[in-house]
C-alpha cells in the first residue's frame, strides 16, 4: 500500500489497544487532549483507570475472539496499536501467537469493518522487514508489519520508536525509563535517531490520520518529524 497526503475529512475518531501499558496510555493521554480527537475507545482485559468525556472503554478478555464487541468496532477512521508483549523468556511459537496472530486477527476485522480507517500499529527500532535475522522478535515483528501492510486499510503506518521518554505524570512508565530519563537531552544530541518522546509518538500517530505521511515505517527521527507538523 502507498502512503497518500490525504486531509481528514471531518475529526479523529480512535480505537487503542494497550492502553494500560506504557505507549498505550503515553496516546491516549494525548489523544484525550487534542482537540482533532473526537472520539477514543479503548479496548482492554483491565480498567484503564482514566475517566473523560471522549472516552469509552469495553472490558473484553478474549482478543482471539471478538464476536460480542465487532459492532461495537464500527464508525471508527483510526486505530493505534499499541497491544504488545516482551519477547524475553518465551519461544518464538508463543511469541509469534500473542504478536502476530493477535494482532492480524484484530487487524482483519477492523479493516472490514472500517474501510477508511488509518492503521497505526507500534513495533520497534530494528523490526527485520526481511524477515530473515538472526533475532527472533525483530523478525516476527517484521512479518507482522508486512501483512499488516496488505490489508485494505485506507493507510497503514508502522512506528519503530527507539528509546522514548516517558510523560510526566503517568503511570505505566517502566521504572527503568524513569532511571535513565536525565540522561534523555545527552541522548537526543548524540544519537538523534534512536531516541523519541512518548508525547512525539502520540502526536505523530494523530497527525498520520490528518494529513498522512509519505512512509509507512516511521524511524524515530520520521516520528519527530510528523509529531511537529500543523
Amino acid at each position: 500500500m502507498s502512503p497518500k497526503h490525504a486531509t481528514l475529512q471531518g475529526k479523529v475518531r480512535t480505537i487503542i489497544t494497550g492502553s494500560t501499558g506504557m505507549v498505550g496510555e503515553g496516546v491516549l493521554h494525548e489523544c484525550l487532549q487534542h482537540p482533532e480527537v473526537e472520539q477514543v475507545l479503548v479496548i482492554n482485559r483491565k480498567p484503564c483507570g482514566v475517566t473523560h468525556p471522549k472516552l469509552i472503554e469495553i472490558l473484553h478478555n478474549d482478543f482471539f475472539d471478538l464476536s460480542a464487541i465487532e459492532e461495537q468496532l464500527k464508525g471508527y477512521n483510526a486505530c493505534y496499536f499499541c497491544l504488545g508483549v516482551s519477547s524475553a523468556g518465551m519461544k518464538e511459537e508463543a511469541y509469534r501467537h500473542l504478536t502476530y496472530d493477535l494482532t492480524l486477527h484484530m487487524a482483519e476485522i477492523l479493516a472490514r469493518k472500517n474501510p477508511e480507517m488509518v492503521f497505526c500499529y507500534v513495533t520497534g527500532e530494528g523490526t527485520d522487514s526481511t524477515e530473515k535475522g538472526r533475532s527472533m522478535w525483530a523478525r516476527v515483528k517484521g512479518k507482522t508489519e508486512n501483512d499488516l501492510l496488505k490489508l485494505p486499510f485506507k493507510r497503514a503506518y508502522m512506528f519503530r520508536p527507539g528509546f522514548i521518554k516517558p510523560i510526566k505524570g503517568l503511570t505505566q512508565t517502566h521504572n527503568y525509563y524513569y532511571a535513565i530519563n536525565w540522561m534523555y537531552p545527552l541522548l537526543r544530541s548524540l544519537f538523534p535517531k534512536h531516541v523519541t518522546t512518548l508525547h512525539e509518538v502520540g502526536l505523530a500517530m494523530i497527525h498520520s490520520v490528518i494529513q498522512g505521511y509519505p512512509q509507512t515505517h516511521l524511524e524515530n527521527q520520521d516520528i519527530a518529524t510528523l509529531a511537529k507538523i500543523k
